[in-house]
């Protein structure tokens, strides 16, 4: 099935689906879907991963899995592209190209009609404006480097801006804040509310309720494809029919903080001291992007590490895991000083230091069952048999939500969140001392983050010599561990114990990170 493109609105319809089913190999992923798209309003998909939010709002692209059967009608009625916004920006972004040349290429086409010797400057000014209506921050620097360079944030407003590019009257914002710190995240509220009262139609697909209450006018609930309850933000929110709905708004307020006393006496795992980590290779002319003077991670303790995108989050943790080289100073394991490059670590030490990455999917080999890849971490780093670990493996996803019949399938066929699920649960089969967790409740649904948590302080409650580093733009997810640590431009700018950083903080940047924890709300 294709999606048919109309000229004109037909009283101010942008697009509208019915009936909408996808089926792959007999397994129904979406059934008898059916929404409107309207000028200048917001309609948000909701539910848990896997309910069938990105493949019905893909359908208005007219992309489907491989494979698909697919019945029902898509119509756009606008007569141009639908922008795009993916959960995992870096898939949409060459990696081999500079992110200015990927948004000039778009501007090109929008200006391709001006005289020869103006196209340039045209184009120029439109990429300019795209970045900076996207919240790209120091677009003249950003825009010069290549995506990998980029935060997972700072990827997705690149993948915003080119959407803006494309001058779309109806825009899929596929989990738009994921991995987001609050001032960014209130910033892309209020672009996305922007943009409506330009009368651009929004169908936003996201896992955060916050931002879905401060948008949304128009609210589907999906559940394992099908669309169980519906109906305007406020009332659904005030008076939820559905019992599924009613289990997503209380997860919310549910949470599973970790034993405030578990770490108290407990010596270091994970001593950090004088890190200094650069870009470009390692030269000490090069651009410094993280300063660490001193970090301990003690056995039985959950550091939270919060901060805007790319404020270098994610660069301590690669550091940490010997994924980012290019640094000096001195990080031990116990009391031994660990190699800067992962291929130099030895097994044991590559067994202890885990990394869950963010983009769950990029980790994956697309053409191998998921369960596999899961049980190989046992085979090659602790040596297991591989029958007992594809036991143990099967055992460990199922623990997370994961039944068998669905992790023997490929990585594709799984959702974002079932993905991240499955790369938490092949860390745990190394059985590691540090387990690093790089935003991986961010695509997850309010009851599968609950989840997800639980597991984890029962992770570091159980062995009581684990300990857990969360990268994190969620505070309220920060406010379970014991202490946290706030990065601002690359600078350690305070840290202590979870309850004095986020009640009582000290420095300017805290302040304003606390201060705006909770979405703007639409005017």
């Amino acid at each position: 099935m294709s999606v048919k493109h109309e000229d004109g609105t037909g009283e101010g319809l942008l697009a509208e689906v019915r009936g909408l089913r996808v089926e792959i190999d007999g397994r129904v992923i979406v059934d008898g879907v059916a929404f409107r798209v309207l000028p200048g309003r917001v309609t948000a998909l909701v539910g848990a991963s896997g309910s069938g939010k990105t493949t019905t709002g893909l359908a208005l692209l007219g992309e489907y899995p491989r494979g698909a059967r697919v019945g029902g009608e898509v119509r756009v009625t606008t007569g141009g592209p639908v922008g795009y916004v993916p959960q995992h920006p870096a898939s949409v972004l060459a990696p081999a190209r500079r992110v200015d040349a990927l948004l000039t290429d778009v501007a090109r086409l929008r200006v391709r009609h001006l005289p020869r010797g103006e196209r340039r400057a045209a184009a120029r000014a439109l990429v300019v404006r795209a970045a900076e209506d996207a919240q790209v921050e120091d677009p003249e620097v950003l825009l010069r480097r290549y995506p990998h360079e980029l935060s997972g944030g700072q990827q997705q407003r690149v993948v915003l801006a080119q959407a803006l590019l494309l001058g779309s009257r109806v825009v899929v914002a596929d989990e738009p804040t994921t991995g987001q710190d609050s001032l960014t995240k209130r910033r892309v509220v209020e672009h996305l509310a922007a943009l409506t009262a330009r009368g651009i139609g929004v169908v936003l697909l996201s896992h955060d309720l916050e931002v879905v209450r401060a948008l949304a006018d128009e609210v589907l609930v999906m559940r394992a494809g099908r669309v169980v309850e519906s109906g305007p933000a406020e009332r659904l929110w005030a008076t939820p029919r559905h019992a599924w709905t009613r289990e997503l708004l209380a997860a919310e307020r549910e949470v599973t903080s970790f034993d405030a006393g578990a770490a108290r006496s407990r010596r270091p795992v994970v001593r950090v001291r004088g890190l200094v980590a650069r870009h470009r290779g390692g030269s000490r002319s090069g651009p410094v992007v993280l300063r660490v003077p001193a970090l301990d991670l003690r056995a039985g303790e959950c550091l939270a590490v919060v901060g805007r995108s790319g404020s270098g989050k994610t660069t301590l943790a690669r550091c940490l895991a010997g994924l980012h080289r290019d640094h000096d100073g001195e990080i031990r394991l116990d009391d031994t000083v660990v190699p800067r490059s992962l291929r130099r670590r030895t097994r044991a030490q590559l067994a202890a230091v885990q990394y869950v990455f963010q983009d769950a999917r990029a980790a994956f080999d697309e053409h191998r069952p998921v369960v596999r890849q899961v049980a190989r971490t046992a085979v090659r780093l602790r040596g297991a048999d591989a029958g007992a670990a594809g036991r143990e493996a099967v055992d460990v996803l199922a623990r997370l939500g994961l039944p068998e019949e669905l992790v023997r399938r490929r990585p594709g066929e799984l959702s974002g969140g079932e993905l991240q699920r499955a790369a938490l649960a092949r860390a745990l089969l190394a059985r590691p001392r540090v387990l690093l967790c790089d935003e991986i409740t961010s695509g997850l649904d309010a009851v599968t983050r609950r989840d997800i948590m639980g597991t984890l302080t029962e992770l570091v409650g159980e062995r009581g010599d684990v300990a857990l580093v969360l990268i994190t733009h969620d505070l309220a997810t920060a406010a379970l561990a014991h202490r946290v640590a706030v990065l601002d431009a690359g600078e350690v700018v305070e840290q202590g114990s979870a309850r004095q950083v986020l009640d009582d903080p000290r420095h300017p940047f805290t302040r304003a990170l606390v201060g705006t924890a909770e979405p703007a709300a639409r005017t």
